[in-house]
């Protein structure tokens, strides 16, 4: 599952983005990716692996919800089973 939420771009500054991506890892369990920056910038990667799949998709939401509600728009969304 992947989400890519983005700032509306304000002035000069180049907009700011959200990646969120939640993967299986090879032990059976599952890791959500963070990826923050600006566009055309540095990011920075941070990585919470989770054991259960419902708590990395709590996770995943909560992070989504947290970042819409901060003025981010959701702009691609992927994945069978990608949270509404």
């Amino acid at each position: 599952m992947r989400l890519l939420l983005q700032q509306r771009a304000e002035g000069r500054e180049a907009p700011r983005f959200v990646q969120l991506t939640l993967q299986p890892d090879l032990l059976g369990g599952w890791t959500l990716l963070r990826e923050t920056g600006q566009i055309g910038g540095r990011s920075q990667l941070k990585r919470e692996p989770y054991l259960l799949q419902d708590e990395a998709t709590a996770a995943f939401e909560k992070s989504r919800d947290n970042h819409v509600k901060r003025g981010f728009l959701v702009t691609f969304v992927r994945g069978a089973d990608a949270p509404k």
